[in-house]
């Protein structure tokens, strides 16, 4: 098991370090050039700064059981067609029942930016976002380490 992290923008990055530094287990950061993140811990690829650039590094090189922390549907989606387990900065595990739901949300998006409407923009990051977010991938790697056991 290795944990990926797809790092550009993600406000979870050094929380996901300390825990996979905690269990032992190798920590891949994902981020493009135009990202400045250094670790004492985790090995850090940087890719080219286009659309997807981190996104096409992880789907290349993830295996089965293998956690990613990504905010993207687009990404988690192939994630789970590798059997890789997918997570969210607020500590939602993507799986097969939800992925649908929530690419159908990042369309319908989509859709209304094209039109020149917005959604509402994100709110301040809290402590409790974070805790939550640790909270469930401690769970997540518990639970597969317990089912590779």
């Amino acid at each position: 098991m290795k944990i990926y992290i797809d790092a550009d923008g993600s406000p979870v990055v050094d929380i996901t370090v300390a825990v996979a530094k905690e269990y032992g287990i190798e920590n891949i950061i994902v981020k493009n050039y135009a990202h400045q993140i250094q670790s004492d811990y985790a090995k850090i690829i940087t890719v080219d700064v286009s659309n997807d650039s981190a996104d096409f590094y992880i789907v290349n090189n993830i295996g089965k059981d293998d956690i990613v922390v990504t905010q993207d549907y687009g990404l988690a989606a192939l994630c789970l067609s590798k059997n890789a387990l997918p997570i969210n900065q607020d500590g939602l595990i993507f799986t097969e029942d939800n992925i649908d739901g929530m690419l159908n949300r990042r369309f319908f998006h989509a859709k209304l930016r094209n039109q020149g409407k917005r959604h509402s923009n994100a709110k301040k990051r809290k402590l409790i976002e974070d805790e939550q977010f640790e909270l469930q991938l401690r769970k997540l790697i518990e639970k597969t380490i317990a089912n590779n056991m």
